[in-house]
């Protein structure tokens, strides 16, 4: 099969990548003031390096930084949008683990304290690095535009600064639609939008947690659609976007579970993307039947390697599992990759460096076996 610069790939993964112990140190030493912003650069552009050689290594053709420069996997991003601060959090959530235990982590809060700009470009020069740092398709993780009220719904909205929250809602597009124009002029091919409040519409005690407990279901995965069709709906035409729901990865653990039925009509005919990557890797996601909604112009990625603990899949378990999904959607419209990232906060997930890249081995191997190669 002929590779393509565009995704997603037969063989993908979501992005974030465990940080090298250098880095960790070298973020230590910088929040004590120890070493300059400089030099903190420095050594993220050297661990970045190390990553690229490692996804290239294993055979991906998708690569991303690992989002090495970030604590969060979506903090990061948005506190740099003008009128964007967060504060620390008040809202202790459980999060759950394979092995039974239970982690209480209260994350912080997203607030809105201005109109919404975007007095420069967010991700456009870690692209460059990145792109300057592989020959194949360099890929760009931010998270979603609904990440904004992941924590509040409407209710995030303040009315003395946005007494129409429909001009919130375009204020937050136009930041985005920006920030994708400024990446595809930079030469970014393919970008992945990542997204938590989609999937956490599915577990109602979530949305309970969140202060959700009384909007509509279908009526915010509609507002969601509408934040990310209109941020992505002027993107260059050779720019291929797709979306990540997440129940929540942090150190191990997740946050919510969940079928996709109570929004597979929206989000996989409503919103115009070109692919999903969907977590599949155990039974907290439910079934393959919401996958009958997927139109026949776009691809599904199953998530069906676990990112949260070591242990390696079973090879024919996998096939299994691709062979189950592809009852309800085409074959040749799926992929595979592991279910989530494996640092979606600087701390990461608890495996080695060697057992996360075997986690990534494996999805290449399962996708030259299935389909005869990695490309879309």
């Amino acid at each position: 099969m002929a590779k393509s610069p565009r995704g997603p790939f037969r063989a993908d993964h979501v992005g974030s990548l465990l940080r090298p112990a250098k880095l960790q140190q070298a973020r230590i030493q910088r929040l004590r003031k120890n070493i300059t912003p400089e030099r903190l650069r420095e050594i993220e552009d050297e661990g970045i390096r190390a990553v690229v050689k490692l996804q290239e290594d294993v055979g991906l053709q998708g690569i991303t930084d690992g989002e090495l420069r970030r604590d969060y996997w979506h903090l990061d991003f948005l506190t740099q949008i003008g009128g964007v601060e967060f504060e620390e959090g008040h809202n202790p959530l459980k999060w759950s683990r394979h092995d039974g235990a239970q982690l209480e982590w209260v994350p912080p809060e997203v607030k809105v304290k201005g109109r919404l700009t975007r007095p420069q470009p967010i991700q456009v020069k870690d692209f460059e690095f990145l792109k300057s740092a592989t020959t194949r398709t360099a890929k760009v993780c931010i998270p979603s535009p609904s990440m904004m009220i992941v924590q509040g719904g409407e209710n995030i909205i303040d009315r003395k600064i946005y007494p129409d929250p429909e001009q919130f809602y375009s204020d937050l597009s136009r930041v985005y639609a920006f920030e994708i124009n400024d990446l595809g002029k930079a030469g970014c091919k393919y970008l992945q939008l990542d997204d938590t409040f989609l999937a956490f519409l599915c577990d109602e005690k979530i949305g309970a947690a969140f202060g959700r407990s009384n909007e509509d279901t279908k009526k915010m995965a509609r507002i969601s659609a509408r934040l990310i069709n209109d941020a992505i709906k002027n993107r260059p035409a050779d720019m291929a976007v797709c979306i990540h729901l997440c129940r929540g990865n942090y150190q191990s653990s997740w946050l919510s579970e969940g079928g996709y039925d109570p929004i597979a009509e929206i989000l996989l005919g409503e919103i115009e993307v070109d692919g999903f990557f969907l977590e599949y890797d155990d039974e907290r996601s439910g079934g393959f039947a919401p996958l009958r909604f997927l139109p026949k112009n776009k691809k599904v990625v199953l998530g069906l390697v676990t990112s949260k603990t070591p242990q390696l899949e079973a090879r024919d378990a996998l096939k299994r599992r691709i062979d189950e999904a592809a009852k309800h959607v085409p074959l040749e419209q799926l992929a595979i990759s592991p279910q989530c990232g494996f640092g979606s906060t600087a701390e990461g997930n608890v495996m080695t460096e060697k057992e996360e890249a075997a986690k990534l081995r494996l999805c290449v191997e399962v996708a030259t076996e299935v389909w005869g190669g990695v490309a879309n």
